[in-house]
Protein backbone atom coordinates (compact mmCIF):
# COMPACT_ATOMS: atom_id res chain seq x y z
CA UNK A 1 0.00 0.00 0.00
CA UNK A 2 1.16 3.32 -0.83
CA UNK A 3 0.58 6.92 0.71
CA UNK A 4 1.51 10.31 -0.94
CA UNK A 5 1.26 13.45 0.13
CA UNK A 6 -1.38 15.63 -1.93
CA UNK A 7 -1.31 19.47 -0.29
CA UNK A 8 -2.48 21.07 2.87
CA UNK A 9 -6.15 22.84 2.83
CA UNK A 10 -6.44 26.22 4.99
CA UNK A 11 -9.51 28.68 5.23
CA UNK A 12 -9.30 31.92 4.56
CA UNK A 13 -10.67 35.14 4.85
CA UNK A 14 -8.80 37.44 2.55
CA UNK A 15 -7.85 36.10 -0.61
CA UNK A 16 -5.51 38.55 -2.29
CA UNK A 17 -4.04 38.96 1.27
CA UNK A 18 -3.19 35.85 2.12
CA UNK A 19 -1.82 35.14 -1.40
CA UNK A 20 0.41 38.27 -1.41
CA UNK A 21 2.07 36.59 2.11
CA UNK A 22 2.47 33.42 0.52
CA UNK A 23 3.72 35.58 -2.42
CA UNK A 24 6.61 37.04 -0.26
CA UNK A 25 7.55 33.51 0.81
CA UNK A 26 8.05 33.32 -2.77
CA UNK A 27 4.72 30.78 -3.38
CA UNK A 28 2.94 31.13 -6.48
CA UNK A 29 -0.34 30.50 -7.75
CA UNK A 30 -0.04 27.45 -9.71
CA UNK A 31 -3.98 25.61 -10.39
CA UNK A 32 -7.11 28.14 -9.25
CA UNK A 33 -10.90 26.20 -8.98
CA UNK A 34 -13.59 28.95 -8.65
CA UNK A 35 -17.19 27.34 -8.15
CA UNK A 36 -20.01 29.69 -9.14
CA UNK A 37 -22.53 27.21 -8.07
CA UNK A 38 -20.78 26.66 -4.46
CA UNK A 39 -19.66 30.03 -4.62
CA UNK A 40 -15.98 29.06 -3.44
CA UNK A 41 -12.23 29.29 -4.98
CA UNK A 42 -9.72 27.24 -3.95
CA UNK A 43 -6.58 28.45 -4.56
CA UNK A 44 -3.12 26.61 -4.78
CA UNK A 45 0.49 27.83 -4.64
CA UNK A 46 3.49 26.20 -4.05
CA UNK A 47 7.11 27.36 -4.56
CA UNK A 48 8.49 26.88 -8.14
CA UNK A 49 9.46 23.16 -8.62
CA UNK A 50 7.44 21.93 -6.08
CA UNK A 51 4.47 22.21 -7.92
CA UNK A 52 3.04 18.64 -6.65
CA UNK A 53 3.11 19.71 -3.11
CA UNK A 54 1.02 22.74 -2.71
CA UNK A 55 -0.75 24.80 -0.02
CA UNK A 56 -4.84 25.18 -1.11
CA UNK A 57 -6.31 28.35 -0.08
CA UNK A 58 -10.13 27.35 0.22
CA UNK A 59 -11.88 31.08 0.31
CA UNK A 60 -15.94 31.38 0.51
CA UNK A 61 -17.44 33.76 -1.21
CA UNK A 62 -20.03 34.99 1.01
CA UNK A 63 -17.96 34.38 4.35
CA UNK A 64 -16.51 31.27 6.56
CA UNK A 65 -18.02 31.33 10.12
CA UNK A 66 -15.93 28.16 10.40
CA UNK A 67 -12.89 30.15 11.26
CA UNK A 68 -11.36 30.17 14.36
CA UNK A 69 -10.62 33.08 16.22
CA UNK A 70 -7.26 31.08 16.76
CA UNK A 71 -5.77 29.05 14.07
CA UNK A 72 -3.60 27.33 17.02
CA UNK A 73 -5.52 23.86 16.45
CA UNK A 74 -4.14 23.41 13.05
CA UNK A 75 -0.43 23.28 13.39
CA UNK A 76 1.73 25.24 11.17
CA UNK A 77 3.11 24.70 7.47
CA UNK A 78 6.89 24.83 7.56
CA UNK A 79 9.13 25.89 4.51
CA UNK A 80 12.95 25.26 4.51
CA UNK A 81 14.96 28.80 2.92
CA UNK A 82 17.99 29.27 2.09
CA UNK A 83 18.83 32.45 4.69
CA UNK A 84 16.54 32.55 6.94
CA UNK A 85 17.70 36.00 8.33
CA UNK A 86 16.89 37.31 4.59
CA UNK A 87 13.89 36.02 4.89
CA UNK A 88 12.68 37.46 7.64
CA UNK A 89 14.52 40.54 7.07
CA UNK A 90 12.56 40.15 3.64
CA UNK A 91 8.96 39.74 5.59
CA UNK A 92 9.51 42.20 8.77
CA UNK A 93 10.13 45.20 5.57
CA UNK A 94 6.55 43.92 4.41
CA UNK A 95 4.97 44.14 7.48
CA UNK A 96 4.65 40.90 8.59
CA UNK A 97 5.16 40.29 11.98
CA UNK A 98 7.89 38.00 13.05
CA UNK A 99 6.68 35.97 15.94
CA UNK A 100 9.51 33.60 16.95
CA UNK A 101 12.46 35.20 15.46
CA UNK A 102 15.80 33.18 14.34
CA UNK A 103 18.03 33.97 16.83
CA UNK A 104 19.18 30.55 16.84
CA UNK A 105 19.91 31.03 13.33
CA UNK A 106 17.99 27.82 12.27
CA UNK A 107 14.34 28.46 13.18
CA UNK A 108 11.53 31.24 12.99
CA UNK A 109 7.56 31.33 13.15
CA UNK A 110 5.12 33.87 11.69
CA UNK A 111 1.39 34.28 11.03
CA UNK A 112 -0.42 34.94 7.63
CA UNK A 113 -3.33 37.51 7.82
CA UNK A 114 -5.84 34.53 8.71
CA UNK A 115 -3.96 33.59 11.40
CA UNK A 116 -2.14 30.21 10.25
CA UNK A 117 1.16 29.89 12.16
CA UNK A 118 4.07 29.14 9.42
CA UNK A 119 7.36 28.02 10.45
CA UNK A 120 10.63 29.02 8.93
CA UNK A 121 13.74 26.90 9.00
CA UNK A 122 16.72 27.28 8.02
CA UNK A 123 17.81 24.61 4.92
CA UNK A 124 20.79 22.82 6.23
CA UNK A 125 23.01 23.89 9.04
CA UNK A 126 22.36 27.18 11.13
CA UNK A 127 23.45 30.14 10.16
CA UNK A 128 25.61 31.78 12.95
CA UNK A 129 23.68 33.99 15.66
CA UNK A 130 23.16 37.44 14.06
CA UNK A 131 21.89 40.75 15.15
CA UNK A 132 19.32 42.08 15.65
CA UNK A 133 17.12 38.43 15.20
CA UNK A 134 20.21 37.08 18.22
CA UNK A 135 18.81 39.50 21.09
CA UNK A 136 14.57 39.88 19.78
CA UNK A 137 12.01 39.00 21.94
CA UNK A 138 8.84 36.65 20.81
CA UNK A 139 5.63 38.88 19.60
CA UNK A 140 2.39 37.16 20.84
CA UNK A 141 2.30 33.30 20.14
CA UNK A 142 3.34 31.16 17.39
Amino acid sequence: MTIRYLHTMVRVKDLDATMRFFGLLGLRETRRVDNDKGRFSLVFMAPEGQEETPVELTYNWDGDDALPSDSRHFGHLAYSVDDIYAMCEKLQNAGVTINRPPRDGHMAFIRSPDNISVELLQAGAPLPPKEPWASMENTGHW
